[in-house]
């Protein structure tokens, strides 16, 4: 499927090509997974906002993402994976957050949990990480075509208003990213809560899709015991 290019000449900056590709194909996916096992960013929506990504695996390109999107290297970059099965590679799940886990996903919730070797401190330069299953078959599709999991923050200078479609994303990242998957409007248009399942009880970082009522909700049914992990 021919894709249109976007190309913002900027003064100081290295300009890049950024093709849009409408999805619902599989040559988008597989042109997206292309651009990512070459070291390119690839924009995408999801079921909040629309995410910006790299391979995790690829530290020079989740490196990038900083730079794109002018954020602080201190602050991680969340994974997301196709399936929640995929989480005993890059986190570990301590008991409090299986109900939320159970609960939520795939949805917009963002787990803080302890963090595996596999992650690298490009991603989080701390202990743990941030980890969500996205509720878009989109998003999911392409995740698992990618290998299961992906860095992925909003794909939006830091500071700016998220994106909601690809026309937004192309006014603050076009010409820097190398692709952008058009999938109309993001249906949630709200960022993920973000919940710190390293503490008891949790703490909502960051309000978003999910109400923190009903996490509270769901969390009555977590044994607080801080120091177990699920199998």
């Amino acid at each position: 499927m021919p894709g249109s290019r976007f190309q913002r000449p900027e003064t100081g900056r290295k300009t890049v090509n950024t093709e849009v590709i409408k999805a619902g194909s599989g040559e988008a996916l597989r042109q997206a997974v292309a651009v990512l096992r070459a070291g390119g960013l690839v924009a995408f929506p999801t079921d909040t906002v629309y995410g910006l990504a790299a391979l995790p695996t690829d530290r020079a390109a989740v490196a990038r993402i900083y730079e794109v999107k002018g954020r602080n290297t201190g602050r991680p970059i969340a994974l997301l994976l196709s399936d929640a099965d995929r989480l005993t590679e890059v986190a570990l799940l301590p008991k409090v957050a299986g109900p939320v886990a159970r609960r939520f996903w795939p949805g917009g919730l963002t787990l803080i949990l302890p963090k595996t070797e596999m992650v690298c401190k490009e991603i989080s330069q701390g202990p743990t990480v941030g980890v969500r299953v996205p509720d878009l078959a989109l998003a999911r599709r392409l995740i698992r075509a990618a290998g299961g999991v992906l860095a992925v923050t909003s794909a939006n200078r830091s500071g700016e208003p998220a994106a909601l479609t690809a026309a937004e994303v192309l006014e603050q990242v076009g010409g820097r990213i190398e692709l952008v998957i058009d999938g109309g409007r993001c249906p949630g248009g709200i960022p993920s809560t973000v919940l710190d399942c390293t503490v008891w009880p949790p703490v909502v970082l960051r309000h978003g899709a999910i109400s923190e009522a009903d996490i509270r909700a769901a969390l009555k049914r977590a044994e607080p015991r801080r120091h177990g992990q699920e199998g």
